[in-house]
């Protein structure tokens, strides 16, 4: 295979959507092997060193060796599909059964290896997608400790903002944020809870999709809370997030919900991308609650997004509120605190004998007894979510559950936007994430500039269940406008 001048031109690659590696692919231009090998490259440069990053935590072993098979298959049989031959790195909660560890950040669990892919990881084999590594992550998905910084781990250490090392990287998808903004990977997979997708991604000038829950699989992926916790795309276009997500849709019978999104999930994406979606459409913005609150860089940054998003023909619908969830007395993260211990617990007795964890009592243990190497932090939020029962009986969380599902949704979401004929709500960074997050329902995030000092700005919109593919359309069309992507300046 000849090697092409677009390989040669780092440039190309850093702007390059899937779409068109895949033509450079099929030309004979590119392959896939040359493709890992250059992010292996960038890795080199700047994970360990240069920048020091930190955002990859490990490398797949197999992975030029896969490369290199998918090359072969592509010239034998054609494509599989837009993925083939795509590096894309996973969040390191998310379980492969292969020569990759899955441990959550923890070094309680460093020497796990998954007894099988998660339905997220299977997918992506199936599409012919390379998986690359695991990135770095803030331990235990940001629910160790108040005091954590986000993108800090015990096993991989703190994962840095490209764009500054002073600037907050996100979590806790920092690792895959990151990796995609510097060009480790084409790809990456996070989860969001509550904002762990949206808020690194916002950092760190990258487009993410929070997915309604039940949109994607969690079968395999270490959980913090099943009425929250979700997989979701992390890419450098609205164009590539949208293949990405197409991907990973599905029902899965290892998890129930995902029934919910029969007939209303797409194996393709791709269709919405309409640069023309924001003309025409009703936009709600609770500015004295999500844009005034930022510091003034930021919140000229929003400022100037919301002015975009007006000459892109949209209406701008000021709103007094979202929630009543956003009065502090009905504020609270009970849900989280019960179903950490559930969940986890229910994972980790799966473990076999010789993992020296089996329970969130065991993760407390390990960590005290290591505690020099593990509790730079501490973990105040392990030991309050180990002091419920763990059989979710407890009033506090069932009157929790349920108010959270009618704030955020029958007296929230569902309500502001119907009274208001909105097509999405507008928000900054990861402002608005936890009512969206308590409601279930998706979002997505697009760069939308940067301050004068050089730190991104995401602007983020989100709307009603399954309605992924109108949110898709607003940011590809706000994207197509404004063009505010722009990569690191790395060694």
């Amino acid at each position: 295979m000849r090697e092409s001048y677009k390989l040669r031109n780092e440039d190309w690659l850093e702007r390059a959507t899937i779409l068109e590696i895949q033509k450079a692919m099929n030309n004979g231009e590119l392959s896939s092997l040359q493709l890992v090998s250059r992010c292996l490259e960038y890795i080199a440069k700047n994970n360990h060193a240069g920048a020091n990053l930190d955002a990859v935590l490990e490398v797949n072993p197999e992975a030029l060796q896969i490369a290199e098979t998918l090359d072969a298959e592509r010239n034998l049989k054609g494509m599989r599909g837009l993925l083939h031959g795509v590096p894309v790195l996973l969040k390191d909660n998310i379980g492969t059964a292969d020569l990759m560890h899955t441990s959550a950040g923890s070094l309680a669990l460093a020497d796990h290896y998954a007894e099988e892919d998660a339905t997220v990881a299977m997918k992506l084999r199936e599409a012919g997608a390379v998986i690359l590594g695991k990135s770095n992550m803030t331990e235990w998905a940001n629910f160790m400790s108040m005091s954590m910084k986000n993108g800090y781990s015990s096993r991989g250490g703190q994962v840095l903002n490209p764009y500054g090392s002073h600037f907050d990287v996100g979590g806790s998808s920092s690792g895959s944020a990151v990796a995609v903004s510097a060009h480790f990977s084409t790809l990456a997979i996070g989860t969001e809870t509550s904002g762990s997708i949206l808020s690194p991604a916002s950092q760190n000038n990258v487009i993410g999709i929070k997915p309604t829950v039940g949109l994607i699989s969690r079968a395999g992926i270490i959980p913090l809370s099943h009425s929250q916790d979700t997989a979701g795309p992390i890419a450098r276009s609205v164009t590539d997030a949208a293949i990405l997500l197409g991907a990973l849709t599905g029902q899965d019978q290892k998890d129930r919900i995902t029934q919910t999104s029969m007939e209303r999930s797409y194996r393709d994406y791709t269709s919405f991308l309409n640069a023309n979606a924001l003309h025409g459409t009703r936009i709600g913005v609770a500015r004295s609650l999500y844009i005034d609150i930022l510091p003034e860089p930021q919140r000229k940054v929003m400022d100037n997004a919301i002015e975009d998003i007006r000459e892109a023909g949209a209406t701008i619908i000021e709103l007094e509120s979202i929630s009543p969830m956003e009065a502090d007395h009905t504020w609270d993260y009970n849900v989280l605190k019960y179903e950490f211990k559930s969940d986890l617990n229910a994972y980790l007795s799966k473990l076999p004998s010789t993992s020296p964890v089996h329970s969130l009592s065991d993760v407390i243990r390990f960590n005290e007894e290591h505690q020099d190497r593990v509790l730079k932090y501490g973990q105040d939020i392990l030991i309050e979510s180990d002091k419920t029962s763990g059989t979710l009986t407890e009033p506090e969380y069932i009157e929790s559950r349920l108010r959270d599902l009618q704030l955020s949704r029958t007296r929230g979401i569902d309500v502001v936007m119907a009274e208001h004929q909105l097509d999405a709500l507008l928000f900054a960074n990861s402002n608005g994430a936890g009512v969206a997050a308590k409601a279930g329902y998706p979002s997505i995030t697009v760069p939308g500039g940067f301050t004068e000092e050089g730190q991104p700005v995401g602007v983020v919109f989100s709307g009603l269940a399954f309605s992924e593919p109108s949110l898709i359309g607003l940011a590809y069309a706000y994207e197509q406008a404004t063009k505010h992507r722009k990569p690191p300046e790395l060694t």
